[in-house]
């Protein structure tokens, strides 16, 4: 029907495809599937003392765990989950997992899906491998399921996961006031996107980032993530 107010741009779009349960290999990481029995004892190694710091969990919605075999059976429930749709982070060449991530408010007829629960292990923070994990994620979700918006969310004080997001290339939308209440807590949500007409600079920043001139013989970067994306912008 004509009309004369305003309104979105017309679309040939299809809907993007649901995420399988199958493996996101890298150069320094992979990720796949959770195995509940294989991963707990190395997870809880990763996430809890006396290996690592319990603040990890903090801002999550699950944890800190009282022992391996509770988280055993979070992550019995979460590798049968569909949505959220959980991954490993296992660390290469050791094949160690190392952190989780997941898929979640998966929606195929709209084209939109959000990366979240993520948390990286005492041996996986601040390393190449942990940017790595972010990319594959993306990647995955534009270019072979062909989504048009990724989302990420975390608690508005969370200022960590909050600079995470930017430097990875996604734009701050808002913030979602008493969105939720956590560990019986209020939360706040920052709400941050990346859709798929800024995708091709931003996987193009990340290219750039992880290739191997781009480390000096020590590991450290010779250019910041975050700059190669805003160059790649330009």
């Amino acid at each position: 029907m004509p009309t004369k107010l305003p309104v979105g741009d017309q679309l040939e779009f299809k809907p993007a495809r649901p995420p399988g349960r199958e493996t996101l290999r890298g150069t320094y990481v992979l990720l796949r599937p959770l195995n509940a029995d294989g991963d707990a004892d190395p997870l809880y190694m990763e996430s809890h003392p006396p290996d690592s710091d319990p603040a990890i969990w903090t801002y999550l919605p699950d944890g800190p765990y009282q022992s391996a075999a509770h988280l055993r059976r979070m992550l019995a429930w979460a590798q049968t989950s569909e949505d959220p749709l959980y991954f490993a982070i296992v660390r290469q060449p050791e094949e160690r997992p190392s952190g989780m991530a997941c898929y979640l408010r998966i929606t195929p007829e709209f084209g939109v899906i959000e990366i979240g629960h993520i948390w990286f292990g005492a041996s996986l923070q601040r390393t190449t491998a942990a940017t790595e994990a972010i990319f594959l994620l993306a990647r995955h979700a534009f270019d072979d399921l062909g989504y048009r918006r990724l989302e990420w969310k975390c608690n508005a004080l969370n200022a960590s996961s909050c600079r995470a997001a930017e430097r990875f290339g996604f734009t701050f939308e808002g913030v979602f006031r008493k969105h939720m209440v956590v560990k019986g807590r209020n939360r706040d949500t920052a709400w941050f996107s990346i859709t798929d007409d800024e995708w091709p600079a931003i996987r193009l920043g990340f290219e750039r980032w992880l290739a191997p001139e781009n480390f000096d013989e020590t590991g450290a970067q010779r250019r910041r993530l975050s700059d190669l994306i805003a160059e790649a912008r330009s």
